[in-house]
């Protein structure tokens, strides 16, 4: 009895609306890096609800931000494939104004997607939602070097595809 009441207990976790509050931004930028701005938003509000089912298994002191990052993962995962699945249109498509994004913006976006999965997904888990090597190479599946090289390989690649689109 004596030895239960000097063990420390955990930490208590924070409301769920505090965790949104803080990581929220990160999640959405790693929606809106692998899915684009269209499907971003659904996949961000999928992230949170799941995450909200599951909040009260997650143990005290767990990387939240890691844990929501995941979860992000797998609902771009699911966008993903929801995208492939759905019918292309074949009728005449009705003229719409879209705001254009600004030309880096846009450019950054086209060789963003334009990496192979693997590397994208590596340069937005590292270099866009913050990850440790160690964290990406869970989400990927994968030793934490190979989460490096493609980390690695996908800045180079998109900077030469940037240089190469400044010079035209």
């Amino acid at each position: 009895m004596e030895q239960a009441l000097l063990t420390p207990r955990p930490p208590a976790k924070p409301p769920f609306s505090r965790v949104v509050e803080s990581h929220g931004a990160t999640v959405l930028r790693v929606c809106r890096a692998l899915l684009g701005p269209v499907d971003a938003d659904d996949a961000w509000q999928e992230t949170f609800i799941a995450a909200l089912r599951a909040y009260p298994d997650v143990p005290s002191g767990a990387n939240l931000e890691a844990w929501l990052v995941t979860i992000a993962h797998r609902k771009a995962i699911d966008a993903a494939r929801a995208r492939k699945r759905r019918p292309t249109p074949t009728a005449e498509v009705p003229e719409r104004q879209v705001a254009q994004p600004s030309l880096p913006a846009t450019a950054l976006w086209l060789a963003l997607a334009d990496l192979p999965d693997r590397q994208r997904h590596a340069v937005v888990y590292h270099h866009i939602a913050g990850l440790a090597y160690r964290q990406v190479a869970q989400l990927m599946d994968t030793s934490e070097s190979a989460a490096r090289k493609a980390a690695s390989d996908g800045v180079a690649s998109l900077r030469i595809r940037l240089k190469d689109d400044d010079l035209r």
